[in-house]
């Protein structure tokens, strides 16, 4: 079974976000079950490769498109569209011209399809919304899964810039890429793929829903029938104590992982003895930045202590370097990207906090439960597919989580943990639970190879 995996980015080569995590590490584990995985993805600054074949596509004239061979991967090259510095935008925002951009990968992506042969062609986000249509368009036989990442980024453009497209008209209407007198690429996959998947079931209910279907719910509503929800993995090559190189101290116990709180602490000058919270986010409202700076006071008045580490929304920023210079060594901010100190706050901290406003999958929360850092959680999403409220009286369950968006909800479930953490031995046996539960590839990967199966024999 070949499978095309279309994206606009994939680890090794490219990354902004949980997208790349998903695309790079979900093939290797549909490998060893039987299925051959391409990836193709645009060739963006410093991306290697053998030159193997070349054309050119009509995007408001003739551009030059060349395929490059990595591996078993492709890369689309065109320099002018995708040799940039950043890979949707810089710091101005979006690039004026990403319509044209991802409308170019798209056909030059059908090209590729059209000339390996793909059983079926499995794309993600916007970026990839355009080549359903284009596979049915072209008479091509390869069946189409279309992955939601994540609705809330829906590749919205001007209705002006339709003849861009190369198709005709009618398709331009509510139940085709119209949507509010703007194109939608996003709606273009949910629409015209044969399959919808999105990247966990709670997810995938909550996406048919006004509140979280960004306008979408009623087009998903349509295709229900076809929507599946598949929890993500996360590499347990990479995300492993056990022989993470970032660590202070490889571990596989409960005594390691106090090792690198000892240190962790004491490179922050922070009190190893009181309960440590750790962060690892983009800096946002949908990241539950807005409950935390209401909650943040109360959870200090419980003797815990936090670290964070991440960048994003300026206003964010300023508020918590602001609180960091009220709670001196005891909150500590971080406004950077810094992978090994991520490592580090995933097994050094006693607790990792995610209070996201949504949060289609997460994987904050598996990575946290592989270093046995427990997880304190909105009930949303993947959060509440992979995280369960902890019974003290049962010791079962994986971490602690609150219902309500509200900083009073929020430090609810900090105090919930703040309670079982007072209880040493309990503590250490959550700890130790939180690091036997599997959220590596394996399983995912299965349902997938199902999923291809099913949709090839339909």
């Amino acid at each position: 079974m070949k499978i095309a995996f279309i994206a606009s980015e994939a680890v090794p080569y490219a990354k902004t976000g949980g997208l790349a995590d998903v695309v790079g590490a979900l093939p290797h584990s549909l490998t060893s079950l039987g299925i051959e995985p391409t990836i193709i993805m645009p060739r963006y600054k410093g991306m290697e490769g053998q030159k193997e074949w070349s054309s050119t596509i009509d995007i408001s004239g003739k551009r030059r498109v060349d395929f490059y061979r990595h591996g078993k991967n492709l890369f689309v090259d065109n320099p002018d569209f995708f040799l940039r510095d950043g890979l949707y935008g810089d710091s101005e925002g979006d690039f004026p011209d990403n319509c044209e951009r991802f409308t170019f990968f798209c056909k030059a992506a059908i090209m590729a399809v059209e000339k390996e042969l793909f059983d079926i062609v499995h794309c993600h986000d916007w970026q990839s919304g355009l080549i359903p249509l284009y596979l049915k368009l072209k008479g091509i036989r390869s069946r189409s899964i279309f992955t939601i990442h994540n609705l809330g980024y829906q590749g919205r453009f001007s209705h002006s810039k339709f003849p861009i497209l190369g198709i005709e008209k009618k398709y331009f209407s509510p139940d085709g890429l119209e949507f509010h007198g703007d194109m939608n690429f996003l709606k273009a996959g949910i629409v015209h793929a044969d399959i919808v998947t999105t990247v966990s079931e709670n997810y995938a209910e909550e996406i048919q829903t006004p509140d979280l279907g960004f306008g979408l719910d009623g087009i998903l509503r349509t295709r229900a029938r076809d929507l599946y929800g598949i929890i993500n993995g996360i590499d347990y090559q990479q995300w492993n104590p056990k022989s993470d190189d970032m660590l202070y101290e490889k571990y596989d116990d409960f005594d390691g992982k106090e090792h690198n709180k000892a240190r962790l602490c004491a490179d922050y000058c922070i009190d190893p003895k009181k309960p440590l919270i750790g962060m690892v986010s983009r800096i946002a409202g949908q990241k539950g930045f807005d409950i935390l700076l209401c909650a943040l006071d109360e959870i200090m008045k419980m003797s815990c202590n936090m670290i964070i580490l991440g960048f994003g929304e300026e206003s964010y920023h300023h508020k918590l370097l602001k609180l960091q210079d009220i709670y001196h060594g005891r909150l500590c901010v971080n406004i950077k990207f810094d992978n090994k100190l991520a490592h580090r706050i995933y097994a050094g901290s006693d607790f990792f906090l995610m209070p996201s406003k949504y949060e289609p999958c997460g994987l904050g929360q598996l990575i946290s439960l592989r270093y046995g850092t427990v997880p304190i959680v909105r009930r949303t999403g993947g959060l509440a597919d992979t995280v369960n409220e902890f019974d003290i009286n049962k010791m079962s369950g994986n971490g602690f989580l609150f219902l309500d968006y509200s900083g009073r909800a929020l430090a609810d479930a900090v105090q919930r943990a703040r309670a079982v953490f007072s209880q040493p031995e309990r503590f250490r046996k959550l700890s130790e639970q939180c690091m036997e539960y599997d959220y590596s590839w394996n399983k995912s990967a299965k349902k997938y190879a199902q999923l291809y199966a099913d949709l090839l024999s339909s």
